[in-house]
């Protein structure tokens, strides 16, 4: 099992970045050409995410991509370190920024609702140390071959 893991400062300038690396780790994974758009796409939402909620609770500390590469499937898990309920759900997360802001809330929801769209296997969690947006695609034939 391969991993990549990103770190890097809650600016927007940086979700491209982001999506850049997504999509190349993605494509050495085995990914199919296809797909990488929904990988460059979800990533930029989930990062984007990170970065506002990050950004909007004065938090310095960098948003956390992990890029792991398995035998059938990618996966990615983008995760922010703003406290909330431990063990949470999405409609935790989403709960837990309309206490914070008002306004980040439809934000938020929004942004969820385009990685469901764009992932089949998307999960939201949220704990005291932070939430994490894990993601995952199937890969073609097992992955891709070595390169020398």
């Amino acid at each position: 099992m391969a991993t990549v893991e990103l770190r890097f400062s809650a600016q927007p300038e940086h979700v491209r970045t982001a999506r850049l690396v997504a999509a190349a780790v993605a494509r050495r994974a085995g990914v199919e050409e296809a797909v990488l758009d929904e990988v460059r796409l979800a990533v930029g939402e989930a990062c984007s995410r990170a970065v506002g909620l990050h950004r909007s609770n004065g938090l310095t500390a960098p948003v956390r991509v992990v890029l792991t590469e398995e035998e059938k499937a990618f996966s990615i898990e983008v995760g922010d370190e703003v406290p909330g309920p431990a063990g949470g759900s999405a409609e935790a997360v989403s709960g837990i920024t309309a206490a914070l802001d008002p306004d980040v809330d439809s934000e938020d929801e929004m942004g969820l609702a385009v990685i469901s769209g764009l992932v089949d296997d998307v999960s939201v969690t949220a704990g005291e140390f932070g939430g994490t947006i894990r993601m995952s695609w199937p890969v073609a034939g097992g992955g891709a071959p070595d390169l020398p």
